[in-house]
């Protein structure tokens, strides 16, 4: 609702189709927003992948880098949104002759509408950065699966499989000169069994008494030395199994807290930005 003031004369509500949301300040604000959120990310990229280090007793634990990334996301939020949503309120046009309340209201409007606008934005770069560096390595490991990945697929039989080509050569080596050794290496189908075994989750019977006797056929060691051989092989492999398990199941509560904590963060963005608005609007209105 705008009114139209003239000397003199009572003050004559006047309704207008004009929409109240200024555009251009909005995406002003929203450029704002958007281009500090990605200075403040790739500040915290490298602040994070300073603090960490792969060797031992280096660098921060997992925790504290967790719960320093989960506040470095919710200031980023904080920062920027509440940059956007004040540019936005500063640079609207002014409302005259209308409720303080209804320009409250459409100051935080305003703000909500730049967080939006600057998390699109920002969602938007990602996404294209996130599917150039998908590209990228699709690229380089079907490259490296033409040479040596082939070779190691062969050697263990699954290309996700924790059963090295080394422990397979220890599994049949001989203690000495070994009579009667199959002229075949059973190392590749051992692989293939253990690739069974790994997605089956136990090894059997038929398969174990197998392992046994090529084992003792093959190193020339009694049926006791190679079952004891085939055993500690197979609770090597199925402990290695319990261990991906447990790192793809960190790996699934760690995304979970950082979904929990991103979404609280851009929670807080959105209020941040509509009170910034209504500051920056506020503030406008009395120097004009």
């Amino acid at each position: 609702m705008e009114q139209t003031i003239t000397p003199g004369a009572a003050v004559t509500p006047v309704f207008t189709g004009k929409s109240a949301a200024s555009w251009p300040a909005i995406f002003a604000g929203a450029v704002i927003a958007a281009a500090a959120t990605l200075l403040l990310m790739a500040l915290g990229s490298g602040v994070g992948l300073a603090s960490i280090s792969p060797w031992s007793n280096h660098g921060v634990a997992v925790t504290t880098f967790a719960v320093t990334g989960a506040i470095w996301l919710i200031l980023t939020q904080w920062i920027s949104a509440g940059l956007g949503g004040y540019i936005a309120g500063r640079l609207r046009t002014r409302w005259v002759g209308t409720h303080t309340h209804e320009v409250f209201f459409r100051d935080t409007a305003h703000g909500l509408v730049t967080w939006a606008v600057a998390t699109v934005l920002v969602a938007m770069v990602l996404s294209s950065s996130v599917m150039s560096g998908v590209g990228a390595a699709g690229h380089a490991a079907a490259e490296a699966a033409s040479g040596g990945i082939q070779g190691a697929m062969q050697s263990s039989g699954s290309p996700s499989s924790p059963v090295s080509a080394y422990s397979l050569d220890k599994l049949f080596r001989s203690t000495g000169a070994a009579s009667g050794a199959p002229s075949t290496d059973p190392r590749i189908e051992t692989g293939h069994i253990m690739a069974d075994a790994l997605a089956a989750g136990s090894v059997p019977d038929t398969d174990r008494a197998y392992l046994v006797d090529q084992v003792s056929a093959r190193t020339g060691v009694s049926q006791g030395d190679a079952q004891a051989r085939v055993d500690a092989f197979i609770a090597s492999v199925m402990q290695a199994r319990e261990k991906l398990k447990a790192d793809a199941d960190a790996a699934r509560k760690a995304a979970a807290k950082t979904s929990v904590f991103l979404a609280l963060s851009m929670l807080v963005g959105a209020f941040i930005a509509s009170v910034a608005a209504a500051l920056g609007g506020r503030l406008r209105d009395e120097h004009i």
